[in-house]
């Protein structure tokens, strides 16, 4: 390590240290709050989930589609379920 980096104190910045008003988060108290807590990360899940799948389409259809900007997929699958007669 180098000499200069060896012989230099810490500084500590009072701003950084924690306040008198924090809570103790590792008492019982607040394990048995986090360890009730519901976790739930990401999207939640959909009542009716799509299905991936691989199509192929004419370009022109899919490039009409993609034209018409953002949504393009959920306007697609609504011009399917109009078709399907659903």
């Amino acid at each position: 390590m180098n000499a200069k980096l060896q012989n230099l104190t810490p500084v500590i910045d009072p701003e950084s240290e924690p306040d008198d008003d924090i809570p103790d988060l590792t008492t019982p108290y607040w394990a048995a709050k986090f360890a009730a807590a519901r976790v739930q990360r990401g999207r939640p899940k959909s009542t009716a989930p799509k299905i991936s799948t691989t199509l192929r389409l004419d370009p022109e259809v899919l490039e009409a589609f993609k034209s018409s900007g953002p949504g393009w997929q959920s306007r697609m699958n609504e011009a399917l379920r109009k078709a399907a007669g659903l």
